[in-house]
């Protein structure tokens, strides 16, 4: 069965499957899809803490063991509705226009696509589409699969592609997200009494501190990665008093810092030197990692992207992934048309010639892994 790729991207940039939402509308239309293209398909649903329902999606088509997977995400940043249409998908200029046309409902596209042009009777080894939720927010959607799936574990794929935007170049590692939240209370009082603590007042030590550790990261190369453009770890921090007015002293203050792990790199060490600088002003502290992806260059998988795509060499990205919770279950390479540049913009679009040459792209690696 053939797919118009480029219809089936606007069919599905055109249902609203924003993080915040549901995506059970979008995953109707895409397990319909997969069904009518000859995929076995097993349906995951959680309820996130908002109460909206949330869905993933495991393909199959063929048997056997050892097989290969195509991985991508439903779910989309929100559609900045006040600044152009985002859910009314254009094609204009050679480019496909609307939210999630590039991160990442065109790379969905493709791999139906590619998997829909595949004979079941000829597949040695079986071929995987999976296609989670919420990853731009919490990752849970993926970890449901890797945990719960019987389709995924039970023939679980030996390779697998994850289709982010990569402008069709193989990735072999990206960067991991990590969090710290410190958090100061004092006591809320008008001004004129003088007997409120300003929350601001005692998180500025620590703040200052941090200032200093910010400049230390951008400059020490024990906290770096030269295989990543750029090699440092993005170091960064925001804060929340809770738009207290100047009036009133603030009850809390609360100071987020996030970071981006490497592979190899003092990740560690980075939450470690800010919880010590957070106790010792008496401020409340957590923190957690999310681990970084890393597969060796030289990888199965990895030249089979080359080879695919005819690359001369593999990649890194400082943006993460699904890779980070598939990784312990299978060798992946990222890879898949667009640019990242283009992703969660007012405007986000796709270039419609990549899109279609990212379908011959996973039909060679299905060709290549499965036959």
């Amino acid at each position: 069965m053939g797919l118009d790729t480029i219809q089936l991207t606007k069919d599905i940039v055109a249902i609203n499957s924003v993080s915040q939402r549901s995506n059970a509308a979008v995953s109707d239309l895409l397990e319909d899809t997969l069904k009518q293209c000859a995929f076995e398909v097993e349906r995951l649903e959680f309820v996130d803490d908002n109460g909206e329902r949330k869905v993933s999606l495991v393909g199959k088509k063929g048997e056997g063991a050892d097989g290969f997977g195509l991985f991508s995400h439903s779910d989309t940043v929100p559609g900045m509705e006040g600044d152009w249409n985002p859910f009314d998908p254009v094609v204009e200029d050679g480019r496909l226009i609307g939210r999630g046309s590039c991160d990442m409902k065109g790379p969905i596209a493709a791999t139906i696509a590619a998997g829909a042009e595949i004979d079941a009777a000829k597949l040695q080894k079986p071929l995987f589409i999976v296609i989670t939720s919420d990853e731009e927010i919490s990752g849970l959607g993926a970890r449901q699969v890797a945990e719960e799936s019987t389709l995924f574990n039970a023939e679980r794929p030996k390779h697998g592609v994850i289709a982010e935007p990569t402008r069709l170049s193989p990735v072999y590692a990206h960067k991991g997200g990590g969090r710290v939240i410190v958090t100061a209370h004092g006591r809320a009082a008008h001004t004129s009494t003088d007997k409120g603590i300003s929350a601001n007042f005692l998180i500025a030590p620590f703040l200052a501190e941090m200032a200093e550790l910010a400049t230390l990261f951008k400059t020490d190369e024990s906290f770096m990665n030269r295989e990543f453009n750029p090699p440092t770890n993005g170091f960064n921090m925001i804060l929340d008093d809770g738009g207290c007015k100047p009036n009133i002293s603030a009850a809390k203050t609360v100071c987020t810092l996030s970071f981006r792990p490497m592979p190899n790199d003092r990740s560690d060490d980075v939450i470690a030197m800010v919880t010590e600088r957070a106790e010792k002003y008496g401020l409340e502290i957590s923190s957690r990692k999310g681990t970084p992806f890393y597969i060796s260059p030289d990888a199965e998988i990895v030249q089979a992207g080359l080879k695919a795509t005819g690359a001369a060499k593999a990649g890194t990205v400082p943006f993460g992934t699904d890779a980070a919770t598939f990784k312990d279950y299978l060798q992946l390479v990222i890879l898949g048309p667009g640019n990242i540049a283009q992703a969660h913009t007012v405007g986000e679009w796709i270039e419609v010639a990549q899109l279609v040459e990212s379908v011959d792209v996973y039909k060679r690696m299905i060709e290549m892994l499965c036959m």
